[in-house]
């Protein structure tokens, strides 16, 4: 028998499901066309699904493992890939492929530190506010988002350019303990030659970004960006149209004029360590 795949929370679950498939269809003997005839798709369809470029339905694994004589193997991986984006907000999960195919992520946070830098402590104490939220929910939740990180590990990882406010590093979410771990976190990622991290002093006046934080993915040659915008609503929050991504890139610019250095950026990141410890 088999090991089972498992899903790697690093690859879109589209490129993971296309490879696998592509992988066994060719172990097996099939050319694309012979697949397609016996499972009733289209060359053009199967292509795009092996390439990423198309999401697989349940109907299509069954088919493909009957046809291919794989048991349950690709119905079961779909379906531990589904089961790990369901722990993710539905509104969010367009911005996942997003952000894990991007070559570079400039990254704006005015209220509190983005969750590709969170502490599991830090995003606990952040997730368990939400009304209503179990205690599972909270840990599946934490899980999924420790989960996102796992793009920092890649060999050869997204670029990160941070520009937090100032405020990120005196608000108290939670207890001084947990603060102090998250700044803390922060002084040893600034040291990762992938991650560039600022911080907009409360001496700059700067009002251009008070509107919210933002995250403009730089996609690699022939794709165009796309943002994630926080909002209080849960509509509109991902978007690729460019007028709207051009408009954040400029206020991402304004706000970085604005911002320390990255070793003055460090100071402060440091001073306020030590007022979380004291």
């Amino acid at each position: 028998m088999s090991t089972p795949l498992e899903p790697d929370p690093s690859i879109s679950p589209r490129i993971q499901f296309g490879t696998e498939l592509r992988k066994f269809r060719l172990s097996s003997g099939f050319t694309q066309r012979r697949l397609c005839d016996a499972i009733h798709l289209s060359v053009s369809q199967l292509s795009m699904i092996e390439n990423g470029h198309r999401a697989p339905t349940m109907d299509l694994a069954r088919r493909a493992d009957e046809i291919l004589g794989l048991g349950t193997t690709l119905t079961g991986f779909l379906d531990r890939l589904n089961r790990a984006a369901a722990q993710l907000p539905r509104w969010f999960r367009p911005w996942l492929d997003y952000e894990r195919e991007a070559e570079a992520l400039r990254m704006w946070e005015p209220l509190m530190v983005p969750g590709l830098l969170q502490t599991e402590a830090y995003a606990r104490a952040i997730l368990s506010r939400k009304p209503g939220i179990t205690g599972e929910d909270v840990e599946e939740q934490v899980r999924a988002r420790m989960d996102r990180q796992s793009i920092l590990e890649r060999t050869v990882p997204p670029m990160l350019w941070v520009i937090l406010e100032e405020g990120v590093l005196h608000r108290a979410v939670t207890e001084a303990e947990v603060m102090r771990g998250q700044v803390e976190h922060l002084i040893y990622i600034s040291e990762n030659p992938h991650i560039s991290l600022q911080i907009l002093p409360f001496s700059a006046c700067s009002v251009v970004g008070l509107m919210g934080g933002f995250v403009i993915a730089d996609m690699p040659k022939g794709s165009p960006p796309a943002a994630y915008i926080e909002s209080q609503s849960t509509e509109d929050r991902v978007s690729d149209r460019s007028n709207e991504v051009q408009g954040l890139a400029l206020r991402y610019d304004l706000i970085r004029a604005d911002a320390l250095p990255r070793c003055e950026s460090l100071k402060m990141i440091k001073e306020m360590m030590r007022r979380w410890a004291a």
